[in-house]
């Protein structure tokens, strides 16, 4: 059977979000985030690690573009264990992407509930993926992101369709990576969907989230074990910072 260019999406989408993990270490060990393109590669492609929205979508960005879609950055209000109606800061990068077959959102950064397909821009239509249904809801020009977990309906964030340039993102990068009160300073996560299950990580908390099944929680130690989950289940070839074994041993 012929691969159309949506099959194609759909590909590289769930093998990026099983290739590269989301993860903060950057920001836990008080390192930069750069966001030019050179220093994503590098610490993506090249240094095997992670990243979180702002490098994971660029990097996705770059790759779709250079094998011919029309790719456009948006930015997106993350409403998580939020009121839908709450005013958040536009502080999520996500992908509208034009195909053949319609208008396409990609989004391989939004952590343990990472798109791990595309998804129509259409209202109201509940979208299978590799991992859990996904649906569009449209609201007063807005379109909210959800996601179906344990049998509900969850809000991920609210987006609408202003193209944003790399220089949108470079304030809302600043603030979470080194504001003290970020959750991304003070926290360590790390997430990753395999084909039939999620892996997460919260501090000391490593969840295996089983499609069509129980998860399964363990509570990590010290920083040994934390290290271990990091590279065996991760695949986070980890940074060699003379804080790391401490930043983990703190974490509550």
């Amino acid at each position: 059977m012929p691969t159309t260019a949506l099959d194609t999406l759909h590909s590289i989408a769930r093998l990026h979000a099983c290739a590269i993990a989301f993860e903060n270490l950057n920001p836990l060990l008080r390192l930069p985030v750069s966001l030019d393109l050179a220093s994503i590669e590098q610490k993506l492609v090249v240094d095997r690690r992670g990243g979180y929205c702002f490098e994971q979508n660029r990097l996705l960005a770059e790759a779709l573009t250079e094998i011919g879609f029309k790719v456009t950055a948006l930015a997106a209000r993350v409403l998580w264990n939020s009121p839908d109606d709450a005013i958040t800061s536009r502080s999520h990068m996500l992908l509208k992407v034009d195909t053949d077959d319609g208008v396409q959102i990609a989004d391989v950064g939004f952590g343990g509930l990472t798109l791990t397909g595309a998804i129509d821009l259409q209202a109201d239509i509940a979208q299978p993926t590799p991992h859990e249904p996904f649906r569009l809801v449209q609201d007063n020009g807005d379109w909210r992101m959800q996601a179906l977990v344990q049998d509900e309906w969850k809000t991920l964030y609210r987006f609408d369709l202003q193209p944003q340039h790399p220089i949108d993102y470079e304030a809302p990068n600043y603030f979470l990576s080194t504001h003290p009160t970020s959750h991304f300073v003070n926290n360590l996560i790390a997430a990753r969907a395999l084909p039939d299950r999620r892996l997460a990580l919260l501090n000391r908390q490593f969840t295996v989230h089983r499609l069509g099944g129980p998860s399964e929680r363990r509570e990590l130690a010290a920083s040994a074990e934390i290290r271990d989950v990091l590279v065996r289940e991760f695949l986070i070839a980890l940074p060699e910072h003379p804080d790391l074994d401490r930043r983990l041993d703190e974490l509550p």
